[in-house]
Protein backbone atom coordinates (compact mmCIF):
# COMPACT_ATOMS: atom_id res chain seq x y z
CA UNK A 1 0.00 0.00 0.00
CA UNK A 2 1.26 4.03 -1.05
CA UNK A 3 0.57 6.69 0.00
CA UNK A 4 -1.45 9.32 -2.14
CA UNK A 5 1.90 11.40 -3.02
CA UNK A 6 2.78 7.85 -4.64
CA UNK A 7 5.72 7.66 -2.24
CA UNK A 8 6.31 3.72 -0.58
CA UNK A 9 4.80 2.92 3.08
CA UNK A 10 8.86 3.24 3.98
CA UNK A 11 10.45 6.53 3.36
CA UNK A 12 13.53 5.95 4.30
CA UNK A 13 15.68 2.59 5.23
CA UNK A 14 19.13 1.54 6.46
CA UNK A 15 21.36 -0.49 4.33
CA UNK A 16 23.89 -2.16 6.20
CA UNK A 17 27.06 -4.45 4.55
CA UNK A 18 26.73 -2.10 1.18
CA UNK A 19 30.53 -2.80 0.69
CA UNK A 20 29.54 -6.48 0.00
CA UNK A 21 27.99 -7.99 -3.03
CA UNK A 22 24.42 -7.72 -2.18
CA UNK A 23 24.34 -4.62 -0.19
CA UNK A 24 25.88 -2.83 -3.14
CA UNK A 25 23.49 -4.10 -5.70
CA UNK A 26 20.52 -3.31 -3.32
CA UNK A 27 21.11 0.27 -3.12
CA UNK A 28 20.51 1.72 -6.53
CA UNK A 29 17.48 -0.74 -6.70
CA UNK A 30 15.69 0.85 -3.80
CA UNK A 31 16.81 4.33 -5.15
CA UNK A 32 15.27 3.49 -8.17
CA UNK A 33 11.62 2.34 -6.01
CA UNK A 34 11.74 5.77 -4.96
CA UNK A 35 12.91 5.08 -1.02
CA UNK A 36 15.26 7.59 0.70
CA UNK A 37 18.47 5.60 1.83
CA UNK A 38 21.02 5.65 4.07
CA UNK A 39 23.95 3.80 4.15
CA UNK A 40 26.25 2.68 7.19
CA UNK A 41 29.81 2.00 6.87
CA UNK A 42 32.90 1.48 8.66
CA UNK A 43 35.66 4.02 9.11
CA UNK A 44 35.11 6.54 6.28
CA UNK A 45 32.34 7.60 3.89
CA UNK A 46 34.74 8.38 1.63
CA UNK A 47 35.19 4.42 1.13
CA UNK A 48 31.90 4.52 -1.03
CA UNK A 49 33.30 7.77 -2.91
CA UNK A 50 33.56 5.55 -6.02
CA UNK A 51 30.29 3.94 -5.94
CA UNK A 52 27.62 5.47 -8.73
CA UNK A 53 25.45 6.51 -6.04
CA UNK A 54 27.33 8.00 -3.82
CA UNK A 55 25.94 11.76 -3.68
CA UNK A 56 21.97 9.64 -3.81
CA UNK A 57 21.97 8.23 -0.28
CA UNK A 58 23.09 9.77 3.07
CA UNK A 59 25.77 7.95 4.34
CA UNK A 60 26.34 6.96 8.49
CA UNK A 61 29.67 6.07 9.38
CA UNK A 62 29.66 3.31 12.62
CA UNK A 63 30.13 0.02 13.11
CA UNK A 64 27.64 -3.37 14.77
CA UNK A 65 30.41 -4.06 17.26
CA UNK A 66 30.41 -0.22 18.49
CA UNK A 67 26.98 -0.05 20.01
CA UNK A 68 27.08 3.86 20.54
CA UNK A 69 27.81 3.97 16.96
CA UNK A 70 24.48 2.71 15.78
CA UNK A 71 21.56 5.21 17.20
CA UNK A 72 22.24 8.07 14.78
CA UNK A 73 22.57 5.48 11.84
CA UNK A 74 18.95 3.81 12.58
CA UNK A 75 17.37 7.52 13.61
CA UNK A 76 14.21 8.16 11.99
CA UNK A 77 14.53 4.69 9.85
CA UNK A 78 11.46 2.91 8.81
CA UNK A 79 13.40 -0.09 7.90
CA UNK A 80 16.61 -1.68 7.99
CA UNK A 81 18.59 -4.70 5.95
CA UNK A 82 20.97 -6.01 7.63
CA UNK A 83 23.24 -7.73 5.40
CA UNK A 84 26.30 -8.44 7.38
CA UNK A 85 28.05 -12.13 8.35
CA UNK A 86 31.52 -13.15 8.80
CA UNK A 87 33.24 -15.76 6.56
CA UNK A 88 35.55 -16.75 8.02
CA UNK A 89 37.58 -20.02 9.57
CA UNK A 90 38.39 -18.45 13.54
CA UNK A 91 36.13 -20.26 16.08
CA UNK A 92 35.10 -16.98 17.23
CA UNK A 93 33.59 -15.83 14.02
CA UNK A 94 29.91 -17.25 15.46
CA UNK A 95 30.15 -14.88 18.65
CA UNK A 96 31.04 -12.12 16.91
CA UNK A 97 28.03 -12.06 14.43
CA UNK A 98 25.82 -12.96 17.03
CA UNK A 99 26.88 -9.79 19.40
CA UNK A 100 26.99 -7.80 16.43
CA UNK A 101 23.10 -8.40 15.56
CA UNK A 102 22.68 -8.15 18.81
CA UNK A 103 23.70 -4.40 19.03
CA UNK A 104 22.11 -3.64 15.83
CA UNK A 105 18.49 -5.09 16.93
CA UNK A 106 18.60 -3.20 20.24
CA UNK A 107 19.44 0.23 18.76
CA UNK A 108 16.34 -0.46 16.10
CA UNK A 109 14.24 -1.03 18.87
CA UNK A 110 15.07 1.87 20.69
CA UNK A 111 14.63 3.97 17.60
CA UNK A 112 11.48 2.63 16.67
CA UNK A 113 12.05 0.91 13.38
CA UNK A 114 9.12 -0.74 12.18
CA UNK A 115 11.01 -3.80 10.35
CA UNK A 116 14.41 -5.17 10.05
CA UNK A 117 15.27 -7.21 6.61
CA UNK A 118 17.92 -10.14 7.18
CA UNK A 119 19.71 -12.30 4.48
CA UNK A 120 20.41 -15.61 6.15
CA UNK A 121 21.72 -19.38 4.98
CA UNK A 122 19.03 -22.14 3.73
CA UNK A 123 19.51 -25.14 5.68
CA UNK A 124 17.45 -27.73 8.18
CA UNK A 125 17.83 -26.82 11.81
CA UNK A 126 17.20 -29.64 13.13
CA UNK A 127 19.76 -31.42 10.61
CA UNK A 128 23.92 -31.54 11.37
CA UNK A 129 24.40 -27.96 10.37
CA UNK A 130 27.53 -26.59 9.64
CA UNK A 131 28.58 -23.99 12.06
CA UNK A 132 28.49 -21.26 9.63
CA UNK A 133 24.93 -22.29 8.07
CA UNK A 134 23.99 -22.49 12.10
CA UNK A 135 25.69 -19.08 12.60
CA UNK A 136 23.62 -17.20 10.02
CA UNK A 137 20.45 -18.99 11.28
CA UNK A 138 21.62 -17.61 15.23
CA UNK A 139 22.20 -14.33 13.61
CA UNK A 140 18.54 -14.10 12.77
CA UNK A 141 17.29 -15.12 16.13
CA UNK A 142 19.49 -12.64 17.62
CA UNK A 143 17.92 -10.26 15.35
CA UNK A 144 14.84 -10.96 16.73
CA UNK A 145 15.47 -10.94 20.19
CA UNK A 146 14.14 -7.10 20.75
CA UNK A 147 11.23 -7.53 19.24
CA UNK A 148 11.62 -5.31 15.86
CA UNK A 149 9.82 -7.43 13.58
CA UNK A 150 11.97 -9.21 11.51
CA UNK A 151 11.81 -10.58 7.87
CA UNK A 152 14.46 -13.37 7.24
CA UNK A 153 15.05 -14.71 4.23
CA UNK A 154 17.43 -18.09 3.72
CA UNK A 155 19.07 -18.84 0.67
CA UNK A 156 21.61 -20.99 -0.68
CA UNK A 157 24.26 -20.45 -3.34
CA UNK A 158 23.50 -17.11 -4.91
CA UNK A 159 24.24 -17.41 -8.71
CA UNK A 160 25.74 -14.07 -10.06
CA UNK A 161 29.17 -12.61 -10.93
CA UNK A 162 30.94 -11.99 -7.93
CA UNK A 163 28.80 -14.12 -5.42
CA UNK A 164 31.30 -15.93 -3.60
CA UNK A 165 29.97 -19.36 -3.64
CA UNK A 166 29.26 -19.17 -7.10
CA UNK A 167 32.93 -17.85 -8.28
CA UNK A 168 34.60 -21.12 -6.13
CA UNK A 169 32.35 -22.80 -8.56
CA UNK A 170 33.63 -21.26 -11.90
CA UNK A 171 36.94 -20.91 -10.81
CA UNK A 172 37.35 -24.29 -10.53
CA UNK A 173 35.37 -25.31 -13.48
CA UNK A 174 37.09 -22.61 -15.43
CA UNK A 175 40.67 -24.21 -14.29
CA UNK A 176 40.50 -27.80 -13.74
CA UNK A 177 40.23 -29.68 -17.08
CA UNK A 178 40.13 -32.95 -14.90
CA UNK A 179 38.91 -32.05 -10.96
CA UNK A 180 39.40 -34.96 -8.11
CA UNK A 181 36.15 -34.59 -6.18
CA UNK A 182 35.10 -34.90 -2.53
CA UNK A 183 31.30 -35.74 -1.75
CA UNK A 184 30.13 -32.94 -1.23
CA UNK A 185 29.87 -32.16 -5.03
CA UNK A 186 27.08 -34.74 -4.89
CA UNK A 187 24.87 -32.84 -2.01
CA UNK A 188 21.53 -30.93 -3.35
CA UNK A 189 21.71 -27.26 -3.34
CA UNK A 190 18.90 -25.22 -4.76
CA UNK A 191 20.66 -21.99 -6.43
CA UNK A 192 18.79 -18.87 -7.10
CA UNK A 193 20.07 -15.80 -8.98
CA UNK A 194 21.17 -12.79 -7.60
CA UNK A 195 18.48 -11.14 -9.50
CA UNK A 196 15.60 -12.98 -7.52
CA UNK A 197 17.13 -12.70 -4.15
CA UNK A 198 17.33 -8.42 -4.49
CA UNK A 199 13.90 -8.83 -5.90
CA UNK A 200 12.54 -10.27 -2.49
CA UNK A 201 14.55 -7.98 -0.37
CA UNK A 202 12.59 -5.13 -2.28
CA UNK A 203 9.30 -6.88 -1.75
CA UNK A 204 9.28 -7.34 1.86
CA UNK A 205 9.34 -3.82 2.27
CA UNK A 206 5.53 -3.21 0.61
CA UNK A 207 4.88 -6.93 2.41
CA UNK A 208 3.59 -6.41 5.45
CA UNK A 209 2.60 -10.35 5.52
CA UNK A 210 6.49 -11.09 5.52
CA UNK A 211 6.88 -9.20 8.75
CA UNK A 212 8.32 -11.99 11.69
CA UNK A 213 8.52 -14.49 9.16
CA UNK A 214 11.38 -16.93 8.40
CA UNK A 215 11.10 -17.12 4.41
CA UNK A 216 13.34 -19.88 2.23
CA UNK A 217 14.44 -18.97 -1.19
CA UNK A 218 15.92 -20.79 -3.95
CA UNK A 219 15.77 -20.92 -7.83
CA UNK A 220 13.70 -23.27 -9.55
CA UNK A 221 15.80 -26.55 -9.87
CA UNK A 222 17.59 -28.33 -7.15
CA UNK A 223 20.81 -29.80 -8.47
CA UNK A 224 23.98 -31.38 -7.17
CA UNK A 225 27.21 -29.34 -7.33
CA UNK A 226 28.31 -31.44 -9.51
CA UNK A 227 25.38 -30.81 -12.18
CA UNK A 228 25.89 -27.31 -11.43
CA UNK A 229 29.95 -27.56 -12.59
CA UNK A 230 29.05 -29.33 -15.95
CA UNK A 231 25.85 -26.98 -16.99
CA UNK A 232 28.25 -24.29 -16.17
CA UNK A 233 31.02 -26.26 -18.01
CA UNK A 234 28.40 -26.30 -21.21
CA UNK A 235 27.78 -23.13 -20.69
CA UNK A 236 31.39 -22.15 -21.70
CA UNK A 237 31.78 -24.65 -24.40
CA UNK A 238 34.29 -26.79 -21.67
CA UNK A 239 34.61 -30.11 -21.58
CA UNK A 240 35.10 -31.37 -17.98
CA UNK A 241 36.06 -34.61 -16.02
CA UNK A 242 34.59 -35.14 -12.19
CA UNK A 243 36.58 -38.03 -10.77
CA UNK A 244 34.55 -38.81 -6.98
CA UNK A 245 36.85 -39.58 -4.15
CA UNK A 246 35.80 -40.20 -0.61
CA UNK A 247 38.62 -39.25 1.11
CA UNK A 248 39.07 -35.74 0.36
CA UNK A 249 38.08 -33.82 3.96
CA UNK A 250 36.89 -30.49 4.08
CA UNK A 251 39.89 -29.13 5.12
CA UNK A 252 41.99 -30.44 2.07
CA UNK A 253 39.82 -29.53 -0.08
CA UNK A 254 39.76 -25.96 1.57
CA UNK A 255 43.41 -26.22 0.28
CA UNK A 256 42.88 -27.01 -2.90
CA UNK A 257 40.17 -24.56 -3.52
CA UNK A 258 42.97 -21.61 -1.88
CA UNK A 259 45.44 -22.40 -4.41
CA UNK A 260 43.04 -22.56 -7.68
CA UNK A 261 40.98 -19.55 -7.07
CA UNK A 262 41.16 -16.29 -5.53
CA UNK A 263 39.34 -17.83 -2.31
CA UNK A 264 41.62 -18.32 0.61
CA UNK A 265 41.64 -21.32 2.30
CA UNK A 266 40.32 -19.86 5.80
CA UNK A 267 36.98 -18.50 3.64
CA UNK A 268 36.60 -21.66 1.60
CA UNK A 269 36.74 -24.04 4.74
CA UNK A 270 33.62 -22.65 6.86
CA UNK A 271 32.14 -22.58 2.89
CA UNK A 272 33.04 -26.29 1.51
CA UNK A 273 31.78 -27.64 5.69
CA UNK A 274 28.63 -26.16 4.45
CA UNK A 275 28.04 -27.27 1.31
CA UNK A 276 27.71 -30.82 2.62
CA UNK A 277 24.23 -30.03 4.12
CA UNK A 278 21.12 -29.56 1.69
CA UNK A 279 20.59 -26.49 0.98
CA UNK A 280 16.71 -27.02 -0.77
CA UNK A 281 13.77 -24.90 0.17
CA UNK A 282 11.36 -26.72 2.44
CA UNK A 283 8.44 -24.20 2.09
CA UNK A 284 5.94 -22.99 0.05
CA UNK A 285 5.71 -19.38 1.84
CA UNK A 286 7.60 -17.35 -0.50
CA UNK A 287 5.47 -18.48 -3.45
CA UNK A 288 2.53 -17.27 -1.11
CA UNK A 289 3.83 -13.78 0.33
CA UNK A 290 5.60 -13.10 -3.23
CA UNK A 291 3.92 -14.47 -6.11
CA UNK A 292 4.80 -11.85 -8.55
CA UNK A 293 8.60 -13.26 -8.35
CA UNK A 294 9.05 -16.45 -10.13
CA UNK A 295 12.11 -17.68 -9.88
CA UNK A 296 14.81 -18.56 -12.31
CA UNK A 297 16.43 -21.75 -13.26
CA UNK A 298 20.08 -22.59 -12.57
CA UNK A 299 20.94 -22.35 -16.68
CA UNK A 300 19.35 -18.82 -16.92
CA UNK A 301 21.03 -17.46 -13.99
CA UNK A 302 24.47 -18.49 -15.08
CA UNK A 303 24.15 -17.51 -18.79
CA UNK A 304 23.00 -13.84 -17.00
CA UNK A 305 26.24 -14.31 -14.68
CA UNK A 306 28.25 -14.33 -17.82
CA UNK A 307 26.62 -11.58 -19.75
CA UNK A 308 28.51 -9.38 -17.15
CA UNK A 309 31.61 -10.46 -18.51
CA UNK A 310 30.50 -9.70 -22.18
CA UNK A 311 31.57 -5.81 -21.92
CA UNK A 312 28.47 -3.64 -21.92
CA UNK A 313 28.41 -4.46 -17.62
CA UNK A 314 32.26 -4.52 -17.03
CA UNK A 315 31.74 -1.68 -14.26
CA UNK A 316 29.49 -3.75 -12.27
CA UNK A 317 31.87 -6.71 -12.39
CA UNK A 318 34.81 -4.83 -9.82
CA UNK A 319 35.40 -2.80 -6.74
CA UNK A 320 37.58 0.19 -6.29
CA UNK A 321 40.55 -0.80 -4.39
CA UNK A 322 39.32 1.57 -1.15
CA UNK A 323 41.32 3.94 0.18
CA UNK A 324 42.64 4.69 3.46
CA UNK A 325 40.84 7.11 6.09
CA UNK A 326 44.16 8.89 5.81
CA UNK A 327 43.58 9.13 1.84
CA UNK A 328 46.68 6.96 1.26
CA UNK A 329 46.67 5.47 -2.35
CA UNK A 330 48.53 1.72 -3.06
CA UNK A 331 50.11 2.63 -6.65
CA UNK A 332 49.42 -0.83 -7.77
CA UNK A 333 46.92 -3.37 -6.92
CA UNK A 334 46.37 -6.81 -7.93
CA UNK A 335 43.56 -9.33 -7.48
CA UNK A 336 41.07 -11.44 -8.46
CA UNK A 337 37.46 -10.76 -8.17
CA UNK A 338 34.03 -11.71 -9.93
CA UNK A 339 35.96 -13.76 -12.42
CA UNK A 340 38.34 -11.22 -13.21
CA UNK A 341 42.22 -10.56 -12.77
CA UNK A 342 42.80 -7.34 -12.37
CA UNK A 343 45.79 -5.18 -12.37
CA UNK A 344 45.53 -1.34 -11.55
CA UNK A 345 47.83 1.50 -11.04
CA UNK A 346 47.12 5.25 -9.64
CA UNK A 347 49.36 7.85 -10.27
CA UNK A 348 49.04 11.47 -8.58
CA UNK A 349 49.55 14.22 -11.25
CA UNK A 350 49.48 18.00 -11.15
CA UNK A 351 47.26 18.24 -13.97
CA UNK A 352 43.60 18.92 -14.36
CA UNK A 353 40.96 15.93 -15.33
CA UNK A 354 40.56 17.59 -18.69
CA UNK A 355 44.41 17.25 -19.25
CA UNK A 356 44.36 13.58 -17.83
CA UNK A 357 41.88 12.36 -19.93
CA UNK A 358 43.31 14.13 -23.33
CA UNK A 359 46.59 12.30 -22.30
CA UNK A 360 44.79 8.74 -22.32
CA UNK A 361 42.30 9.49 -24.74
CA UNK A 362 45.32 10.60 -27.40
CA UNK A 363 46.33 6.84 -27.01
CA UNK A 364 46.55 4.53 -30.42
CA UNK A 365 47.28 5.41 -33.92
CA UNK A 366 49.74 7.45 -35.00
CA UNK A 367 51.08 8.51 -31.48
CA UNK A 368 50.82 5.00 -30.48
CA UNK A 369 51.21 3.31 -27.22
CA UNK A 370 54.16 5.16 -25.59
CA UNK A 371 56.62 4.14 -24.46
CA UNK A 372 56.82 0.42 -25.67
CA UNK A 373 54.52 0.75 -29.22
CA UNK A 374 57.07 -1.27 -30.45
CA UNK A 375 56.18 -4.43 -28.50
CA UNK A 376 52.30 -3.26 -29.40
CA UNK A 377 53.01 -3.62 -32.67
CA UNK A 378 54.49 -6.93 -32.53
CA UNK A 379 52.04 -7.92 -30.51
CA UNK A 380 49.81 -6.61 -33.28
CA UNK A 381 51.38 -8.82 -35.98
CA UNK A 382 51.09 -11.90 -33.88
CA UNK A 383 47.68 -11.27 -33.96
CA UNK A 384 47.16 -10.84 -37.74
CA UNK A 385 49.01 -14.41 -38.03
CA UNK A 386 46.39 -16.25 -36.36
CA UNK A 387 43.47 -14.39 -38.03
CA UNK A 388 43.42 -11.35 -35.52
CA UNK A 389 42.38 -7.80 -36.64
CA UNK A 390 45.77 -6.99 -35.64
CA UNK A 391 46.72 -3.03 -35.38
CA UNK A 392 46.25 -1.65 -38.48
CA UNK A 393 42.68 -0.40 -38.01
CA UNK A 394 44.38 2.88 -36.38
CA UNK A 395 42.14 5.61 -35.04
CA UNK A 396 39.45 7.50 -36.37
CA UNK A 397 40.73 11.03 -34.85
CA UNK A 398 43.82 12.44 -33.79
CA UNK A 399 42.12 13.21 -30.22
CA UNK A 400 38.54 12.76 -30.28
CA UNK A 401 36.85 9.30 -29.53
CA UNK A 402 33.33 7.96 -29.62
CA UNK A 403 31.75 4.96 -27.89
CA UNK A 404 31.83 1.95 -30.32
CA UNK A 405 34.52 3.28 -33.01
CA UNK A 406 37.90 0.91 -33.39
CA UNK A 407 40.85 1.92 -31.99
CA UNK A 408 43.84 0.07 -33.21
CA UNK A 409 43.01 -3.85 -31.74
CA UNK A 410 40.46 -2.26 -29.15
CA UNK A 411 36.98 -1.24 -29.15
CA UNK A 412 35.89 1.85 -27.50
CA UNK A 413 33.51 0.31 -24.88
CA UNK A 414 32.69 3.47 -22.90
CA UNK A 415 33.88 7.49 -22.86
CA UNK A 416 32.97 9.92 -20.59
CA UNK A 417 34.99 13.08 -20.83
CA UNK A 418 36.66 13.55 -19.01
CA UNK A 419 36.71 10.95 -16.09
CA UNK A 420 36.70 7.42 -18.01
CA UNK A 421 37.73 5.92 -21.34
CA UNK A 422 37.06 2.32 -20.72
CA UNK A 423 38.68 0.02 -24.65
CA UNK A 424 37.96 -3.48 -24.83
CA UNK A 425 40.52 -6.00 -26.36
CA UNK A 426 39.29 -7.69 -29.99
CA UNK A 427 42.57 -9.26 -30.71
CA UNK A 428 42.93 -13.45 -30.24
CA UNK A 429 42.64 -14.12 -26.94
CA UNK A 430 41.38 -16.99 -24.72
CA UNK A 431 39.68 -14.70 -22.45
CA UNK A 432 38.13 -11.23 -22.02
CA UNK A 433 40.59 -8.48 -21.74
CA UNK A 434 39.84 -4.34 -20.96
CA UNK A 435 41.91 -1.67 -20.46
CA UNK A 436 40.01 1.66 -18.23
CA UNK A 437 41.55 5.18 -17.86
CA UNK A 438 40.06 7.12 -14.88
CA UNK A 439 40.96 10.51 -13.34
CA UNK A 440 39.01 11.04 -9.79
CA UNK A 441 39.90 15.19 -9.09
CA UNK A 442 40.94 15.87 -5.60
CA UNK A 443 40.91 19.15 -3.32
CA UNK A 444 44.12 19.66 -3.66
CA UNK A 445 44.37 20.59 -7.13
CA UNK A 446 46.05 17.46 -7.87
CA UNK A 447 44.14 14.39 -9.82
CA UNK A 448 44.60 10.82 -9.33
CA UNK A 449 44.86 9.13 -12.54
CA UNK A 450 44.02 5.16 -12.47
CA UNK A 451 44.64 2.29 -15.08
CA UNK A 452 42.91 -0.82 -15.36
CA UNK A 453 43.62 -3.87 -17.08
CA UNK A 454 41.10 -6.70 -16.83
CA UNK A 455 40.98 -9.99 -17.96
CA UNK A 456 38.33 -13.24 -17.75
CA UNK A 457 40.05 -15.92 -18.82
CA UNK A 458 38.46 -18.81 -20.29
CA UNK A 459 39.43 -22.49 -19.21
CA UNK A 460 42.99 -23.00 -18.12
CA UNK A 461 44.58 -21.86 -20.89
CA UNK A 462 43.59 -18.78 -20.37
CA UNK A 463 44.65 -18.64 -16.73
CA UNK A 464 48.34 -19.61 -18.28
CA UNK A 465 48.03 -17.14 -20.53
CA UNK A 466 47.77 -14.68 -18.54
CA UNK A 467 50.68 -15.37 -15.99
CA UNK A 468 52.85 -15.93 -18.54
CA UNK A 469 52.76 -12.67 -20.02
CA UNK A 470 52.30 -10.99 -16.77
CA UNK A 471 55.87 -9.82 -16.48
CA UNK A 472 55.64 -7.93 -19.25
CA UNK A 473 52.54 -6.26 -18.47
CA UNK A 474 54.19 -4.96 -15.27
CA UNK A 475 57.15 -3.61 -17.41
CA UNK A 476 54.68 -2.26 -20.43
CA UNK A 477 51.60 -0.89 -18.25
CA UNK A 478 53.93 0.51 -15.24
CA UNK A 479 55.89 2.42 -17.89
CA UNK A 480 51.99 3.69 -19.80
CA UNK A 481 51.16 5.19 -16.37
CA UNK A 482 54.10 6.84 -16.45
CA UNK A 483 53.84 8.32 -20.18
CA UNK A 484 50.19 9.16 -19.49
CA UNK A 485 50.90 11.47 -16.40
CA UNK A 486 54.07 12.95 -18.31
CA UNK A 487 51.86 13.99 -20.96
CA UNK A 488 49.22 15.35 -18.65
CA UNK A 489 51.43 17.30 -16.80
CA UNK A 490 53.37 18.55 -20.37
CA UNK A 491 51.02 17.83 -22.81
CA UNK A 492 52.62 17.76 -26.70
CA UNK A 493 51.58 20.53 -28.98
CA UNK A 494 49.02 19.14 -30.59
CA UNK A 495 47.00 18.47 -26.71
CA UNK A 496 48.36 21.85 -25.44
CA UNK A 497 46.71 23.91 -28.14
CA UNK A 498 43.28 22.40 -26.66
CA UNK A 499 44.10 23.39 -23.83
CA UNK A 500 43.10 27.03 -24.62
Amino acid sequence: MQEANNFPKFRRVLVTGVTGYIGGRLVPLLLDAGYAVRVLVRGSAKRLENRPWFREVEVAVGDVLEPESLNDALKNVDAAYYLIHSMSGHAEFSQRDREAAQNFARAAAEENVAQIIYLGGLGDPESNLSKHLRSRQETGEALRQFNVPVTEFRAGMVVGSGSLSFEMLRHLTERLPAMIAPRWVYTKTQPIAVRDVLNYLVAALETPASKGEIIEIGGSSVLTNAEMMKIYARIRGLRRLIVPVPVLTPRLSSYWVHWMTPVPADVASPLIEGLRNELVVRSTLAQQLFPEIEPLDYETAVRLALERLDGHHIDTLWTDALASSQGDVSPVYFTQEQGMLIERRRKRVAATPDAAYRAFASLGGRRGWPPYTWLWQIRGALDRLVGGVGMRRGRRHPEELRRGEALDFWRVEAVEPPHLLRLRAEMKLPGHGWLQFETEERDDGLTDLVQTAFFAPKGLWGLIYWYAIYPLHGLIFSKMIDAVAVAAENPPPELATNNT
